[in-house]
């Protein structure tokens, strides 16, 4: 039995893609049935890396999702359009779908999903969050029997990349992101990872998939590392912390419908699994009930780890019909399953450690005003630290206990039109 396969795309990770297909020596023995029908490219005059016959490649995109011959249709165009129509079309004509896609997921899953269970084929995106880290399969099948209670990521290598320097070198935010963007580990537009929006995408496909409910992704919160300074760099050291812009998903109160979904620069504990995860590196950490704590740690995009995704989501898709042959049974744990959304708690009802650094007139009687007003909000204080004075300016450094949000943000903002108050530079949370 031969599968064939229509590539949208053929850029970083559709050339790794098909280098794969067309060298299965060694690999996986199903590899030696899956063939590439058709490439879709922007332009047939371009030199490629990987060699294909020139009949292969074309401009149109409609042929391809359209094409009888094509069984699965692998998309790595990325973005929002054509990808969701072109997605959309492929499955009306009953091709299965392998997707790298995470924003086209997280914001148009609930249609692709829903026309995927319609049309009876399967949605596979393994390389859409971590790159090569395999987390989707797992979350789908082998932890599926597990109460998931939450799920903790680095999730995108530019800001981990950033914050591992500025760690490591005491610099800034901006003229580190200026030498990221020079060594191509960050794009000229940054906003997508540093703004923390490519972060919420992921965060949203994985909590659908641990908590079996879709996630309405504009209900993410979502806040980037641009206000970052090597000022909490320093001070989170001297506390016991490094600074990670963490996507997190769990559910605060057991037994109660609700999760908490978002991402933000977070001071993670440096004994923690997430702490010594640097560089361009991704991590997730799984906790549930029986299982405790699982991690899957390794490179979070490129060609490679990203088209080894791509390419064992095709290979799951081939096992399934090859055994579908002889027993024609839909596989479950490869299908999207559940219709429902998930609820997601505002921020203001969510309770939280956090770190607020402040800098304030010198003047007597300011940290006890603080301590006042935080008090009449019950916002418990976990410690006030002066850290430095300047020209009559002092630095404070405010960690609170767990506190709701809601009241913390009550008592900041009385705060604010204090006198004394010369400016908040930062307000971090603390996992």
């Amino acid at each position: 039995m031969v599968f064939k396969v229509g590539l949208l795309g053929l850029g970083t990770v559709g050339t790794g893609t098909a280098k794969i297909l067309l060298d299965p020596e060694g690999r996986h023995p199903l590899l030696q049935s899956i063939e590439i029908c058709k490439v879709g490219v922007k332009s047939l005059s371009k030199s490629r890396q990987v060699s294909l016959p020139p009949d292969c490649l074309t401009t149109d995109l409609e042929a391809i999702v359209s094409d009888p011959a094509i069984d699965v249709v692998v998309e790595l165009i990325g973005g929002l359009e054509p990808a969701r129509s072109l997605i959309l079309k492929a499955i009306k004509q009953g091709k299965h779908i392998v997707t790298a896609n995470k924003a086209v997921i997280s914001r148009y899953g609930d249609q692709i999903f829903t026309a995927a269970n319609q049309a009876g084929v399967y949605v596979m995106l393994e390389a859409a969050v971590g790159g090569g880290i395999p987390v989707i399969q797992p979350l789908k099948q082998g932890l599926g029997v597990n109460r998931i209670q939450a799920v903790t990521g680095i999730v995108n290598g530019t800001t981990n990349y950033i914050l591992t320097r500025m760690q490591n070198e005491g610099g800034d935010f901006e003229p580190i992101l200026a030498e990221a963007q020079r060594l191509g580990y960050a794009e000229a537009d940054p906003a997508a990872d540093v703004d923390g929006f490519d972060a919420a995408d992921k965060i949203a496909i994985l909590a659908s998939l641990a908590f079996g409910g879709r996630i309405k992704r504009d209900e993410v919160y979502c806040e980037g590392i641009r206000q970052v300074s090597a000022a909490d760099i320093s001070y989170a050291d001297k506390l016991g912390f490094v600074i990670k812009l963490l996507a997190i998903a769990k559910r605060p109160y057991p037994n109660q419908p609700g999760l908490q979904v978002r991402v933000h620069p977070t001071l993670v504990p440096k004994a923690h699994p997430l702490a010594s995860v640097n560089s361009v590196y991704n991590a997730i950490l799984v906790e549930g009930e029986p299982i405790g704590q699982v991690m899957f740690f390794g490179p979070g995009a490129g060609a490679g780890p990203t088209a080894s995704a791509v390419v064992s989501d095709i290979i799951n898709i081939a096992a399934t019909l090859t055994s579908a042959a002889t027993q024609p049974v839909a596989n479950p744990l490869l299908a999207c399953s559940h219709q429902h959304y998930s609820p997601i708690i505002p921020n203001a009802e969510l309770f939280s450690r956090l770190y607020l650094r402040l800098l304030v007139k010198d003047q007597p009687k300011v940290i006890g005003r603080l301590g006042n007003c935080f008090g009449d909000h019950g916002v418990s204080l976990e410690s006030v630290v002066q850290i430095g004075m300047q020209d009559k300016i002092a630095e404070l450094v405010v960690i609170t206990h767990e506190v709701q949000e809601g009241a913390f943000q009550a008592a900041l903002d009385e705060i604010r039109g204090f006198p004394e108050i010369q400016d908040i530079p930062s307000l971090l949370r603390v996992l």
